[in-house]
């Protein structure tokens, strides 16, 4: 294949290439597809970040079902809302749609402003791409999009070399994404772009032969898909190490402690956490007397974007607990009730289940 600068596409070209390709080949029926109101398209696009489309839709159906509307959200307790989000993960992202629910309320009387990208770019949780993507899908406004799949599309089309993340690349990559944005069939085009990085320009492995713009695009006539887009610069990744308390009462019953807002799953309810096992002894001399630490678990790593914890669990009983507290409460394992759990801590106290039940059976 000879090498063909994309530039000859005009973006008249480029658009009726993608839109036919997407009238055979998008998809079409996708839950926040139907009754496109800016509410329902914002939390699709939120739950969307950084997470697949077959992950999403049953979240996304079971929060429609008991958050219908903003206000319905704005009004609920962060608790039940992070509990709908359990194990879709980025749990800042849940927290912002309840903030961000909150202010659409407070502010804009419970209409978003979707006239403004920068006023909804200002939402809490909601930057510039995002706020692009809820304008177009939601009103067929012409508004630019720049997500992850836009940005790999763009970047193969054109062999833009650099890191996506680099303010210099970014801003050409902008500068693209405007030039191929029609005033028309915006709600069709922008999920057209979306869908080509999803299904064919794919991160991994590109399906260039059904590719409608295999012939014009730079990576593939330089057999370099797997060098664009351009990794970002590594780094060591730092390891980090925690034990968690897996502390029992005579019911069988779990302490879980609810986290600060801000910081590591922030809002959400864990088991209690602690840097070394002194400090782990030094709470439970403080708060649990006459508590029986057993043998720890396996440890097992789970993986943030900006680091690796290494968590030991470590099973433990007593007979009470001084001074539980709000920010604390006991649990049944097998049924923790409609509260934000985090996923290492769901997994954990699943895997508790059995054994409470046969510790409550025996006796």
């Amino acid at each position: 294949m000879t090498e063909t600068p994309p530039e000859i596409l005009c973006p008249d070209a480029f658009r009726r290439r993608l839109l036919a390709w997407f009238d055979v080949h998008g998809r079409h029926d996708l839950p926040w597809q139907h009754d496109r109101t800016p509410y329902r398209v914002w939390v699709s696009e939120i739950m969307l970040q950084q997470t697949q489309v077959a992950t999403v839709i049953p979240y996304f159906e079971r929060f429609m079902a008991r958050f219908p509307d903003v206000r319905s959200l704005a009004a609920a307790e962060q608790d039940e809302v992070l509990h709908l989000w359990t194990g879709l993960g980025y749990y800042a992202r849940g927290r912002n749609l309840h903030k961000a629910a909150r202010v659409v309320v407070d502010e804009h009387g419970g209409d978003f402003p979707v006239h403004s990208l920068d006023a909804m770019a200002a939402l809490p949780g909601i930057g510039r791409s995002t706020a692009g993507a809820i304008i177009a899908q939601s009103t067929g406004q012409r508004a630019v999009i720049l997500d992850g799949n836009v940005k790999r599309v763009l970047t193969r089309l054109h062999a833009v070399a650099g890191w996506p993340g680099r303010p210099a690349v970014e801003r050409r990559l902008w500068a693209l994404a405007e030039r191929y944005t029609p005033e028309a069939r915006v709600v069709d085009f922008t999920q057209a772009m979306m869908d080509l990085g999803a299904t064919l320009c794919r991160r991994g492995q590109p399906d260039c032969q059904r590719c409608p713009f295999e012939d014009v695009c730079l990576a593939r006539a330089r057999d370099e898909t797997r060098r664009f887009p351009e990794s970002k610069p590594k780094k060591a990744t730092p390891k980090r190490q925690a034990t968690m308390l897996l502390l029992q009462d005579a019911d069988g019953r779990v302490l879980l402690e609810q986290r600060p807002s801000a910081g590591l799953w922030g809002g959400l309810w864990c088991l209690p956490q602690f840097e070394t096992d002194d400090a782990l002894q030094a709470w439970l001399d403080a708060h649990a007397l006459g508590a029986r630490l057993e043998a720890p678990w396996a440890s097992f790593t789970h993986v943030f974007s900006h680091f690796r914890l290494e968590i030991t669990p470590r099973p433990a009983r007593v007979a009470r607990l001084d001074a539980v507290g709000e920010a604390r409460r006991w649990v049944d394992p097998a049924a923790p009730g409609d509260i934000g759990l985090a996923a290492p801590v769901k997994g954990l106290l699943d895997a508790l289940r059995p054994f409470t039940l046969s510790v409550q059976d025996a006796t």
